[in-house]
């Protein structure tokens, strides 16, 4: 019976939690498995709740964090290194940067037979120096050539993963699209929307737009707080925006709002006549997203981003920027309108766009259930997977 550890840098609400606990949960009986995990930023809310509700328990690596530090790093690694001579794991698969460094170089020195390495996006745009850049790049390329192979979660990101930066070549670089459990996106909607819109005192005919994820530079809400600004100035529709999620830079994203002249309320207080709201962390997502008439992403960079997917699900008009594997996850025109990074005046024109036309609005909504159900179902993700593992076992 195969032996799989999955390695994580840290249970955050976010798509590399379900990935990396689907693979442990539901691999079936043909394999033993076991989820290890870094520690969350404080600033993070915790999504150890979704394993456990797979009937995972994860196992904590305490030195492994999110930030680089060479005691912690080394005490994480000696951690690893002790499970896997415990575990003996027939394949190590990592999940995003840090795991994947300490992960894979654990793995290498133990021997294990099959070394994976899965970027759920990656850092080598709009995060670091070039210099940092380019230590990374080099970092990547050296575990890759070492591994048995690295995956990507779109047709997208392969291209710049294998093309763009070299990582590894493209016959080892498997595509792997994200699978997530969508059902609670498509049940209860109705009451789930009259709930949300009940608790902040939206009426019928305002249109909700939301941007959920962490608050993090890479999100770019600076991006989500213009556009909306200058949407209160052009619209005569009732309009009220959302910013779902919590993070590091909140402070610096409600000084955002201010600066934009947009008054706005937070869990801490609320001010007359506000036209956006900060919600921080909601568990039950789908509840806002039932609530919501439009879900907006400003991402400068993304990998495959699940507020995306999980709109689809529940018949959401999409507003994004088109970077990273959003084009793979969305069919443009049909579900989403996209922008170019380099073009916020075109985000502005989708945004106002989707708010004053009605119809438009309708018809991107529609066509998402079929598309996303069909597309994102976890045990596709799964079964994607259980057929890689057979193959490079064999190999």
């Amino acid at each position: 019976m195969p032996r799989v550890l999955q390695i994580i840098n840290r249970l955050n609400l976010g798509g590399p939690t379900f990935i990396a606990g689907y693979l442990a949960a539901y691999l079936g009986e043909g394999y033993e498995t076991m989820l290890v995990a870094g520690v969350k930023d404080d600033s993070e809310e915790s999504s150890e709740y979704i394993v456990r509700d797979m009937g995972i328990e994860p196992v904590y690596i305490d030195n492994m964090r999110r930030e680089i530090n060479f005691k912690d790093d080394r005490a994480a690694y000696n951690q690893i290194d002790k499970i896997i001579k415990e575990f003996k794991p027939d394949i190590v698969q990592t999940h995003a940067a840090k795991a994947g460094t300490l992960g894979r170089l654990a793995a290498i020195n133990n021997n294990v037979p099959v070394i994976l390495h899965t970027f759920h996006g990656h850092v080598f745009e709009g995060y670091f120096s070039p210099l940092k850049t380019r230590i990374f790049l080099e970092i990547e390329r050296y575990l890759a050539k070492r591994s048995s192979g690295i995956i990507a979660i779109s047709n997208e990101q392969k291209k710049d993963l294998s093309g763009k930066f070299k990582i590894d070549k493209p016959e080892r670089t498997f595509v792997m699209p994200l699978g997530i459990d969508l059902e609670r996106f498509t049940v209860g909607q109705a009451e789930k929307r009259t709930n949300f819109r009940k608790a902040y005192q939206l009426d019928d005919e305002t249109i909700a737009i939301g941007i959920i994820g962490r608050l993090v530079p890479i999100k770019n809400h600076q991006l989500f707080i213009n556009s909306f600004a200058e949407v209160v100035k052009k619209t005569n529709k009732k309009v009220h925006a959302f910013i779902i999620g919590d993070g590091e830079i909140r402070a610096e994203v409600e000084q955002m709002t201010t600066t934009a002249g947009i008054k706005f309320n937070t869990p801490e207080k609320k001010e007359e006549g506000a036209l956006l709201t900060f919600t921080s962390w909601i568990k039950d997502v789908d509840v806002p997203v039932a609530g919501l008439d439009i879900i907006a992403l400003t991402s400068i960079n993304e990998g495959t981003p699940v507020s995306l997917i999980e709109a689809q699900a529940a018949g959401k008009a999409i507003v994004s920027t088109e970077v990273g594997g959003i084009r793979d996850i969305v069919i443009e025109n049909k579900t989403a309108l996209l922008s170019k990074l380099n073009e916020p005046e075109m985000l502005l024109t989708n945004m106002l766009e989707v708010i004053e036309n009605e119809i438009l609005r309708n018809d991107l909504s529609k066509n998402g259930p079929a598309f996303a159900l069909s597309k994102f179902g976890y045990m596709r993700m799964v079964n994607d997977h259980k057929e890689l593992y057979k193959t490079l076992l064999k190999s």
